[in-house]
């Protein structure tokens, strides 16, 4: 049994806040600098410019990217092997973003109800997902996610009969229905099967997969860069401004479902598309 103490979690959980927070993934960037390269409007260059040179300035002065420093969205892969010393999980999360979001000077953003809007103070309670894994790994990947994109967000529970085709119309639709306010290009997140839940779940999960990088099966891997050129063909481009990069890439996660269904969740992330991993 590998013991983790708990100091160590919230140390790690508070770095990644900052570094999410003020440092965009090199494949995220090398997505956006193929965007500007392939982007055909003048407009569309110009804001894909205007967001990568933003992106030098973020992480040389060590500032948020973006104002809405969002929900702090946690995937935990804790094996079985693992034990963690000196607290609760989720307390210690919470413990970590509460110290990032003060320290890094992130804007807080969660309140403690959608009714009475009160603000909570610290950005917690933090998004928690946990996965059991075999053996003695412990992985935090956290996904900083702001409302705009968001609130674009969609699930429909389609029918086998509905197929691939109308997974295909739903997504592109979804996009389509956004337009501008889901501040494009935008990462496009979609999760297939299981029930209800677990559609959404995967698809905020595929966003946390490197920018570009294809799902390990190629049938899938395929309806991916189908996808993604439906959606570029929209003609929104950067910012909505048009153009032919509305999409930097589109990631599909699979699993099983019902014989009677076919749900499909569309979760967009704009172009502050904020990832951080590490492993104790």
């Amino acid at each position: 049994m590998r013991k983790i103490a708990g100091e160590k979690v919230v140390e790690a959980v508070r770095d990644l806040c900052i570094e999410a927070n003020t440092e965009l993934p090199e494949s995220h960037l090398a997505a956006m600098r193929r965007a500007l390269e392939n982007e055909e409007s003048p407009h569309g260059r110009e804001v894909l410019e205007r967001l990568l040179q933003n992106a030098e300035v973020s992480k040389e002065r060590c500032v948020a990217f973006c104002q809405d420093t969002g929900y702090a969205v946690f995937f935990v892969e804790m094996g079985s092997g693992v034990r963690i010393t000196g607290g609760e999980i989720g307390e210690l999360i919470d413990e970590g973003v509460r110290r990032g979001y003060d320290e890094g000077y992130l804007r807080k953003s969660i309140v403690r109800s959608p009714i009475d809007r009160v603000n909570t103070g610290d950005n917690t309670p933090a998004i928690v997902y946990y996965e059991p894994v075999s053996g003695e790994s412990f992985k935090l990947t956290m996904l900083v996610k702001g409302a705009g994109c968001d609130n674009m967000s969609a699930l429909k529970m389609l029918t086998p009969a509905d197929g691939v085709e109308g997974m295909k119309r739903f997504v592109v639709q979804t996009i389509e229905k956004a337009g501008p306010n889901a501040s494009p290009p935008v990462t496009v997140g979609v999760g297939m099967g299981g029930p209800f839940e677990k559609a959404a779940m995967l698809a905020k999960k595929a966003l946390t997969r490197p920018s570009g990088e294809p799902n390990p099966d190629p049938e899938v891997a395929g309806l991916e860069r189908e996808i993604l050129d439906e959606i570029n063909a929209t003609g929104i481009g950067p910012a909505g401004y048009g153009g032919t990069q509305t999409a930097l890439s589109v990631h599909i996660e699979s699993f099983p479902t019902h014989i009677a269904a076919f749900p499909v969740a569309v979760n967009l992330d704009c172009h502050s598309h904020r990832i951080a991993y590490t492993e104790l």
